[in-house]
């Protein structure tokens, strides 16, 4: 079996917000899509180390803002590789706005934003799926919206060449975000501590 035919599914990208007590946090997901029309409905799979998981999980309500081909790697650095436990992720960020339902949702290096109150979840191991009912949503400008195979070429640098000094060490490289990590061999249950992308996602490298 290819676990890399995976890679052939069309994925968009997305940032993810919930408030909680007043504090705004968000993270970067890639599943997100209407299921049904009437009433309008959109579902989204959100991975449970994730603090806006939890948020959500609490308060029922969110907002999906829709990454556009304008986004920089900036914006997946700061909703991506850090957890909103350690990190105020909106400390500093420039170009974003309040939605009438009080969260916060990305104006800079998005299209559209989406809010939306959950009526159904269901539990998928390392995923919750949560089922909600649309209840404001704005389109806010015309650039294309990205997907993560555009976010592979065109926004996620590109791997450094191997430090050739130090000649037979072994690294896996998550292929999502390009954190290494040094050994012989990387543990089946190894997750990614900056994307959180399962062991899957590694490719083994040899400086």
């Amino acid at each position: 079996m290819n676990k890399k035919a995976m890679y052939n599914l069309t994925y968009g990208l997305f940032v993810l917000t919930a408030n909680l007590d007043g504090k705004d946090n968000g993270c970067i997901i890639n599943t997100a899509g209407q299921v049904t029309s009437e009433p309008n409905r959109i579902s989204i799979a959100v991975n449970k180390a994730n603090y806006t998981h939890d948020i959500i999980q609490k308060t029922g309500i969110f907002n999906v803002s829709i990454i556009s081909e304008a986004a920089s790697f900036d914006l997946f650095k700061r909703f991506g590789f850090q957890s909103g436990k350690d990190a105020d992720k909106f400390e500093g960020l420039e170009g974003w706005g309040r939605a009438e339902n009080g969260v916060a949702y990305i104006a800079i290096g998005t299209n559209a934003y989406i809010s939306a109150k959950v009526v159904s979840s269901q539990d998928l191991g390392t995923h919750t799926l949560f089922i909600a009912e649309v209840t404001d949503m704005e389109v806010l400008s015309s650039v294309p919206s990205t997907t993560y195979a555009y976010y592979q070429e065109h926004i996620k640098p590109k791997p450094q060449a191997a430090d050739t000094s130090q000649s037979g060490k072994t690294v896996w490289r998550c292929t999502v975000c390009g954190y290494e990590y040094e050994g012989e061999e990387l543990p089946a249950d190894f997750i990614c501590p900056l994307c959180k992308h399962p062991a899957s996602d590694f490719e083994k490298v040899v400086k």
